[in-house]
């Protein structure tokens, strides 16, 4: 798991946060782009639009396997990367 994150933070991907506003403010990776899960398909486009592979994070990895399936059925360079934490460890 922590290998395809540590591979995609070299390609300079971008950490997509799905989680509710009040979990992100409890706490994220500084740097990392917040839109909740419910968004995500009015915002492919500007997801699209950053030109880079994605990974999303939640709380558990439910939501962000959620966005990640549906972000790659839109053509997008994504892996789920489970909890926030998790990958917050790996920078």
């Amino acid at each position: 798991m922590s290998t395809e994150i540590k591979e995609y933070l070299a390609k300079e991907a971008v950490i997509l946060d799905v989680r509710t506003l009040d979990e992100w403010n409890e706490g994220h990776i500084e740097g990392s782009k917040h839109i909740v899960l419910n968004l995500i398909p009015l915002e492919v486009e500007q997801i699209k639009s950053w030109n880079k592979p994605v990974i999303a994070v939640c709380r558990s990895g439910g939501r962000s396997g959620q966005a990640a399936q549906f972000l790659a059925q839109n053509g997008i360079d994504v892996i789920n990367g489970g909890p926030w934490g998790n990958v917050a460890k790996e920078l």
